[in-house]
């Protein structure tokens, strides 16, 4: 679905279904140089059993056009701008990595229309080295084949899983660059780097999260350690689930992340 936000074209994945406002809302925020796509079983699985979906496209990622927005501020106030504009007065926040940021300070911005807040694959503060920033900005190939390898909790997947003729590795990698690639003059892998990097203010936004808060975590992650995790889900009560996985555990483990999802919903 194709929305007009803020003067750019903004798209969202609705799971398979016809977008319905009146039903409960579930908006899925990808992480840094993904898009809508990682979102597929979830989106698909919520839209046909009795939720709305909105997985997504960041300004200036996938489908969605414009540039890249500067900070997690400023794209916490675009996803409320789409909400308007599709007519959600209410709705769970699911984000994963970056998008679990934008998620939180979403949810801290409007707190009465947030239902839910589920921050998968997360970590505060998100720093980021400065070696792997350094890498992104002068040679950000190879900092993709780093950061899909980080991401993976193993060297390889057993053979077509979690689907006939998936890889796991290479389909992270083949995201990555193409999302890259799109962007021109933009490194956009830099880019979305710096805004986890820069994001300082997760624990004044959890004081104001009024709605039941989840963290979905893989127990495996070298990029967002669950250890980092501590301070931020003491501040937000929220309730921790834990899956075989690594950072790109939606991937990885797809069926225990929906059964993880589905309870953090149902509170």
């Amino acid at each position: 679905m194709e929305l007009q936000v803020l003067g750019q074209t903004a798209y969202a994945y609705t799971g398979g279904k016809r977008f319905d406002p009146a039903l409960p809302c579930v908006v899925f925020i990808h992480g840094a140089l993904n898009d809508h796509s990682v979102w597929t079983l979830l989106a698909r699985w919520h839209a046909h059993h009795g939720y709305s979906v909105l997985a997504v496209d960041l300004p200036g990622h996938g489908r969605s056009g414009g540039a890249p927005l500067p900070d997690v501020q400023s794209l916490a106030d675009w996803v409320w701008a789409l909400l308007d504009v599709a007519g959600v007065a209410r709705a769970a926040l699911v984000g994963h990595s970056m998008g679990s940021l934008i998620a939180l300070e979403a949810a801290a911005r409007a707190p009465e229309r947030v239902s839910h807040l589920v921050m998968v694959g997360t970590a505060y503060p998100m720093k980021v080295s400065e070696a792997l920033l350094a890498t992104a900005r002068e040679t950000p190939l190879k900092a993709i084949d780093m950061v899909n390898s980080f991401s993976h909790s193993g060297l390889a997947a057993k053979p077509s899983y979690p689907g006939p003729g998936a890889w796991l590795h290479g389909g992270g990698r083949a995201l990555m660059r193409r999302i890259q690639s799109r962007q021109g003059q933009t490194n956009l892998f830099e880019h979305d780097f710096k805004v986890c990097d820069a994001y300082a203010g997760g624990l004044q936004a959890a004081e104001r999260v009024s709605c039941p808060a989840s963290l979905i975590l893989g127990e495996r992650d070298q990029m967002t350690s669950p250890r980092q995790t501590r301070e931020l889900a003491a501040a937000l009560k929220a309730r921790v689930y834990t899956v075989p996985a690594g950072h790109a555990l939606m991937a990885e483990s797809p069926d225990p992340v929906l059964a993880a999802m589905r309870r953090a919903l149902a509170n």
